[in-house]
């Protein structure tokens, strides 16, 4: 099958990522089916979407009449049997091993044979996920930034089983989406992820230390750097839970390796409920929910 080929995509989990790919995938034409658990949480999503699309219309980003289409190209449900007229599906769950794998078993025997199951893991092994089914061939890992329909990068990794046909139908697919797809392999983290935790940690054993503030970290890297947001700025941005989650499954994946050692500083952030900026509060504090 080819991307052309494509005509339903489905998308689980209607949070921030899952969200925002359901929003780029109905903007590039798909048809999208999108799950979540509670129906509160899908009319908050689809909210969300039809607010963004409608304001990239007053942008002139795209027509009114592309924004009514594709916001009419999505539905939602709480069933996952919904998803047994899709082509594609993305998986954007929390990034838990056993619920992935749950959810994989699931929608392993409801797809078509066809269909591609794609997982938006940012830092699981794909290999994993995949061995919960039983065609771990059309797994695929697809991992989108945030916020998707901003973030040009989506990096597509092959687990052990992955065919290349589903990993050459990936690629497709995220150009379809007017991504820049990456190949990578099944790695921990990845490419970016694993780059990237030096950037966050650094900074964080810096304020641990009392070596200066964040503020100041952030000031230096943007004007000595020239890096566009400092550590605890991309923090607030990504969701301290989602980088905290993703520094602790990077250094259970490589053995508890020092140098990928979680903070201490941003798990109490995470338990005091400041997340960044979809709370309105992190490391700096905002005036309300933050929008793409």
């Amino acid at each position: 099958m080819s991307a052309d080929c494509l005509q339903r995509i489905g998308v689980v989990g209607a949070g921030t990522m899952g969200s925002g790919i359901a929003q780029v995938a109905a903007q590039s034409g798909f048809d999208v089916v999108l799950y979540d658990i509670d129906d509160h949480i899908l009319r908050r999503a689809t909210d969300r979407i039809t607010h963004f699309v409608r304001r990239a219309a007053e942008k002139g980003r795209v027509t009114a009449d592309e924004a009514e289409a594709a916001i009419n190209r999505l539905q939602t449900t709480t069933a996952l049997e919904a998803f047994a007229g899709c082509d594609f599906l993305i998986e954007a769950a929390p990034e838990q091993l056993e619920l992935k794998q749950s959810l994989f078993n699931r929608l392993d025997c409801i797809v078509p044979v066809h269909a591609v199951l794609a997982t938006n893991t940012s830092t699981l092994s794909v290999t994993q996920i995949a061995s919960a089914t039983q065609h771990p061939e059309r797994v695929v890992g697809m991992h989108f930034f945030n916020p998707p329909p901003l973030m040009p990068l989506v990096e597509v990794a092959a687990g052990a089983m992955t065919s290349e046909e589903t990993v050459h139908l990936t690629v497709e697919v995220a150009k379809c989406m007017g991504k820049t797809p990456v190949r990578t392999q099944d790695v921990p983290g990845f490419i970016v992820n694993r780059v990237a935790r030096p950037f966050y940690l650094e900074g964080l054993r810096l304020l641990a230390q009392g070596v200066t503030d964040h503020a100041t970290v952030d000031r230096l890297v943007r004007e000595g750097g020239r890096f566009r947001m400092g550590p605890f700025e991309l923090m607030d941005l990504i969701g301290l839970d989602i980088n905290f989650a993703a520094s602790r499954s990077v250094y259970e994946a490589c053995f508890h390796e020092p140098r990928y050692r979680p903070s201490l500083l941003q798990q109490r952030m995470v338990e005091s409920g400041r997340l960044g900026r979809k709370v309105g509060r992190g490391w700096y504090e905002y005036g309300g929910e933050e929008k793409p």
